[in-house]
């Protein structure tokens, strides 16, 4: 059975977004967490490969989670846009969808890193999250151009 692994330094962060014990985060399940920061770090074109996995809780995640929860279409938009290649999408291989879950899988891993810093320092995760969002929201999309230093010469 296929599942979704989450770094082992970002496991704390996972469990804090998500309700649980009378505690309410954001999230109601850690596939929820994991989806959000995908989408967040492929927006941000942020990646990073996971060293240490987690196998406390949360430990990894079964993917029919996250196909309960309606995340198939996210994992495959976000491995399209990734690879520029939509044999990536093949439902035979298991070469591919071993693909598909690493691409995920490193890119939640970078959100996860994003939210981490952003969350630094918050009382109210769920504040904060919002506060992140409306950011992303009205952030200027900016032309992506080298830094000129022809304008320093005399």
């Amino acid at each position: 059975m296929k599942k979704i692994r989450i770094a082992k330094d970002k496991a704390d962060l996972v469990k804090a977004l998500t309700e649980s014990e009378g505690k309410t985060g954001p999230f109601q399940t850690y596939a929820d967490v994991m989806a959000f920061a995908a989408a967040l770090a492929i927006k941000r074109k942020k990646r990073i490969r996971l060293t240490e996995i987690s196998q406390r809780e949360p430990g990894p995640i079964s993917i029919e989670v996250f196909w309960s929860r309606g995340y198939d279409t996210i994992i495959k938009l976000i491995a399209i846009a990734d690879t520029k290649d939509t044999k990536i999408l093949s439902p035979i291989d298991e070469e591919i969808e071993e693909s598909r879950i690493r691409i995920f899988e490193e890119y939640a891993n970078a959100g996860l890193e994003i939210l981490r810093d952003e969350m630094r320092g918050a009382v109210d995760y769920s504040e904060r999250l919002l506060l992140v969002l409306m950011a992303e929201r009205y952030q200027k999309s900016q032309p992506e151009t080298e830094f000129d230093l022809t304008k320093f010469l005399g």
